[in-house]
């Protein structure tokens, strides 16, 4: 390894601590144990790292924020308020504050000169805000893909929703379900339209039609009701609901029981965002965890080290989900 390839993430990694931690220690900042910035010190001359000048100069100038733009509709949802937490805490272990963008700050200008980055997650095609975000002259990470035109984003971490669902999809079928339906936004945004696609594939791969029905986004319990009301009358035959919204499944727990019918029996019940909703509800349900403090702390991550010069621009981190399997569909069908 050359002093010329050598970064900080290197340093960090040999030392056995975070990169946050070996920035402060070789920096000279923050809460750090002479003894462990002794080390991360001999470590780094035993390496050959050299700084990053030109970043350094860049973050001694900079504003020390972010900025976080959440979509339009969904700031009222758990899943982005857990997400927004986990940047936050992130953010702040190197040293950076994080902002909450409200709307309208990005077409009015001078963004730049406020943050020294940008963190866009789920932007969606029509939101007006988006193109002037990607365009703002600082470095964006987006969660999730951007599907509009414009400037491309410095760098992304996403989930691979499609395996999510096909995976939620495969456990409704293993438990007897033969007619399932998706409640679904429209393919606005990487994450929508990733659950649409997947669907359509899992349904030309085993024969099974998934019926899709539209909702909104950040869609309500009410909403969700009231869609799966529709799909009780008039699809004979209908054995699951997977739900896509956060917060939305109790619309659809709440169709059934008006329908007389036994959720994690007569119907199964899933959701593609886990949260208080989906752990909460009676029976709880399977839900899709897509890990909103951890996304949120990745997102962060990435950002910091595009502007620390650690990471190249255009770059794309995968992160991780589960799948937590409860009452909703454990039994199965009866």
């Amino acid at each position: 390894m050359t002093s010329r390839s050598v970064t900080l993430i290197d340093v960090a990694r040999a030392a056995g601590v975070s990169k946050s931690t070996a920035s402060n220690a070789l920096g000279g900042s923050g809460r750090v144990s002479e003894t462990t910035r002794g080390r991360i010190q001999d470590v780094a001359r035993r390496l050959g790292y050299r700084p990053n000048t030109a970043a350094r100069s860049l973050r001694r100038s900079s504003t020390g924020a972010i900025g976080l733009h959440l979509p339009r509709t969904a700031t009222r949802l758990e899943y982005y308020m857990n997400l927004a937490f986990g940047a936050v805490e992130r953010a702040r272990e190197d040293g950076l504050d994080l902002v909450l963008l409200a709307p309208g700050t990005a077409s009015g200008g001078g963004l730049a000169a406020r943050v020294d980055g940008l963190l866009v997650i789920d932007p969606e095609v029509d939101d007006p805000e988006v193109p002037h975000l990607l365009d703002a002259g600082v470095p964006v990470v987006t969660g999730e893909r951007y599907l509009g035109g414009g400037a491309a984003p410095s760098g992304a971490v996403v989930c691979d929703n499609a395996a999510s669902l096909a995976a939620l999809l495969d456990h409704l079928a293993e438990r007897g379900a033969r007619r399932p339906a998706l409640l679904a936004p429209g393919p606005g945004s990487d994450w929508a339209a990733a659950l649409r696609a997947a669907a359509d594939t899992w349904s030309a791969r085993h024969g099974t039609e998934v019926l899709l029905r539209t909702v909104p986004f950040a869609a309500t319990p009410a909403e969700a009701e009231a869609a799966t009301t529709d799909l009780i009358a008039g699809v004979p035959g209908l054995d699951a609901v997977v739900c896509a919204p956060d917060g939305a499944v109790p619309g659809v727990l709440a169709a059934a029981a008006r329908a007389g019918l036994w959720t994690g029996t007569d119907l199964l019940v899933a959701v593609c965002v886990d949260g208080a909703a989906a752990r909460g509800s009676s029976p709880p349900v399977t839900a899709v965890d897509l890990r909103a403090a951890e996304y949120g702390r990745a997102c962060a991550a990435l950002l910091s080290d595009l502007l620390a010069g650690e990471a190249e621009p255009g770059v794309v981190r995968r992160h991780d989900w589960a799948l937590n399997v409860r009452d909703s569909t454990a039994a199965g069908r009866s």
